[in-house]
């Protein structure tokens, strides 16, 4: 059972043939067949059964993938661990990020790190909510910047920032602003942001028309252009609220207050905490505290990383509340 075995199925299990996982792997489609069948052999069960002319994977094989893209989640962060804990300063760092943080924090953020820390071997995954909790509960991020994280995700909140949710709308159609009635423009099922707005509408027994557009730049060049009103962060339309292209729209129940969250999982590394630091730096950026469903702790210095702030492990609080992204 090897690593390249492994991956060999983790990669059949993203891409559903042995062909693109090949392509992936940068390996011939015969090196897959030999690697799921020398895998299959030693677990004596089957994981794929053909279907046509492909493969797909068994009730056994999805499960076994599973437990092998932790498996190679936990050596990555065993590598990263490792590397960081020799020299912070030239160890790797996997972000992953929403979208909507991706968009307006990181930017900044990762330049100034990178001129700071030019031998950091920075990796960046951007996706919806759901994608980047699952990359950290499987080792595959270092370090997530989204909403609040799932009651189910062992992880640590290592640092916060203020993020308010608000209603915006071309000037005209704002002016006219009926809850039940104005249409919205809306993310894409998967989104915090979405899940919020369902919410939101939900609990007002609301249900206007609804148009969904694929990313947080669509929702907002709709918006502004008159498409319908739009739950957005505040941080995301600061130009556009300046030039008078929206505004923000009275709504009940506004603004939603969701936080930011700077997530390790449960032993951040020296590299990670190397850039928690630098962005407590950031305006905005607080450590995260203790409160009555968190326990808190100091986190641990690592190298010549200074303390980045307080922890609160998340694994024990109860369901959150979407956040944004």
């Amino acid at each position: 059972m090897t690593e390249a075995r492994l991956r060999a199925l983790v990669a059949l299990a993203d891409t559903g043939s042995v062909r693109s996982a090949a392509r992936r792997l940068y390996v011939t489609e015969s090196a897959v067949s030999a690697a799921v069948a020398a895998l299959t052999r030693e677990l004596g069960v089957p994981l794929v059964r053909r279907e046509g002319r492909g493969v797909r994977l068994t009730g056994a094989g999805a499960v076994y993938a599973g437990y092998a893209r932790q498996v190679l989640g936990l050596l990555e962060e065993g590598r990263a661990a490792a590397r960081g804990a020799a020299d912070p300063g030239r160890g790797p760092l996997r972000l992953a990020a929403v979208t909507t943080a991706a968009d307006q924090i990181l930017p900044e953020l990762l330049a100034s790190f990178r001129s700071r820390w030019p031998d950091v071997e920075l990796a960046l995954e951007v996706g919806p909510r759901r994608q980047v909790w699952s990359s950290l509960a499987a080792h595959e991020a270092d370090l997530v910047l989204a909403g609040r994280p799932p009651a189910d995700v062992a992880a640590t909140v290592l640092a916060r920032r203020p993020n308010e949710l608000v209603v915006v709308g071309a000037p005209d159609l704002a002016a006219g602003f009926a809850l039940a009635r104005t249409p919205w423009v809306m993310r894409e099922p998967g989104s915090g942001t979405r899940a919020s707005a369902d919410a939101y509408l939900a609990e007002r027994e609301a249900a206007p028309p609804r148009l969904v557009l694929g990313s947080n730049g669509a929702v907002i060049a709709g918006a502004a252009a008159g498409l319908g009103v739009a739950l957005v962060s505040r941080d995301a339309v600061g130009a556009e609220l300046d030039a008078g292209r929206l505004v923000v729209v009275d709504a009940p129940g506004m603004p939603l207050d969701r936080p930011w969250h700077a997530v390790a999982g449960a032993a951040p590394t020296a590299t990670t905490l190397l850039f928690v630091r630098h962005l407590l730096e950031a305006p905005g950026w607080r450590p995260a505290t203790a409160d009555a469903t968190a326990t808190a702790g100091a986190v641990a210095t690592a190298g010549t990383v200074a303390t980045a702030g307080t922890v609160a492990t998340a694994g024990s609080r109860g369901r959150p509340t979407a956040g944004p992204g």
